[in-house]
């Protein structure tokens, strides 16, 4: 299948070896509040240095749980790529977590606590002694993965996009998100890959859409506005911090809930729906070969 275009320049960069890199990042003198004069829009995306890495050790061990069981070799090694790319943004977001929210005094321990019961009991494999009922419970969480998977790629497609140099965004963030949001739209294929190669079903997408959804809204929500009422530098109400986020929106800050949550909702619920349609492999691909952080690593 031919890739789409994003661009009128753009030039299909061809297969893609899906591969984990090193990255560097100095978070020395870094202000809490990244984007000036945007407290909000700031907050919510710090708070994705708290939800990711849990997240993300789910999917890898979801993905390794499920890596015995497929005999497609391409997709196999599609897999372990996506395996040493999640694991990296997982343990490189438990360091931004760890030295620059706690070097700030951030109090994430609620929402952190809230994020591992999630993913370490609610969403743990099923005991189960029936190896059908096993791999069952196997295809749910994979169709979920593949749903979460679309909205990171949305995601990485935004903050690939957005223009935060505009309002003088701390440079070395912006890559953080910039070479995580690449990452995810470069394997923007490979949860839906799996999901399909263990069960090709319209229902059990759609249904894991249905869950994905609503949980990610509810992080934004609750996680932004638990880390907004903890920040004493911050005194707004819970309408204030959505007035501001929708103001932070339009802006380009942040991405639109309706965009979001509707558009790019009902774009995955379509049948022929592929994810080849969001974002663009040659841009992806091309910042990563420039990032600041990739390269420090090297050096």
């Amino acid at each position: 299948m031919l890739r789409p275009l994003r661009f009128d320049n753009e030039i299909d960069p061809g297969p893609v070896q899906i591969q984990a890199r090193k990255v560097h990042f100095d978070l020395t003198g870094i202000p809490l509040h990244w984007i000036p004069g945007h407290p909000v829009a700031s907050t919510m995306v710090n708070l994705f240095n708290v939800v990711l890495p849990a997240a993300e050790h789910w999917f890898v061990a979801t993905f390794n749980e499920a890596l015995p069981y497929v005999r497609d070799a391409k997709l196999a090694d599609d897999m372990r790529g996506f395996i040493g790319q999640e694991a990296t943004h997982a343990e490189t977001h438990d360091q931004v977590m760890e030295q620059f929210l706690t070097g700030h005094g951030v109090d994430y321990a609620p929402m952190l606590t809230l994020v591992e019961h999630v993913f370490t009991k609610m969403l743990a494999p099923k005991p189960s002694t029936d190896p059908q009922r096993r791999l069952s419970d196997l295809c749910d969480r994979l169709w979920l993965i593949a749903a979460i998977e679309h909205y990171t790629a949305v995601l990485g497609d935004f903050v690939l996009n957005c223009n935060w140099e505009d309002f003088d965004a701390d440079p070395t963030l912006t890559d953080l998100f910039r070479w995580h949001g690449s990452e995810e739209v470069e394997h923007r294929s490979v949860a839906h890959d799996v999901a399909v190669y263990f069960q090709d079903s319209y229902f059990s997408r759609v249904r894991a859409m249905s869950i994905a959804a609503a949980a990610v809204f509810v992080f934004f929500q609750r996680g932004t506005w638990d880390l907004v009422k903890r920040d004493p530098t911050i005194d707004v109400s819970w309408w204030r911090m959505n007035r501001l986020r929708m103001r932070d929106s339009k802006l380009g800050l942040l991405p639109k809930f309706a965009t979001m949550f509707g558009i790019q909702t009902l774009t995955y619920c379509r049948p022929s729906y592929s994810p080849e349609e969001m974002g663009s492999t040659a841009q992806a691909v091309a910042y990563l070969a420039s990032s600041p952080a990739a390269r420090a690593a090297h050096l």
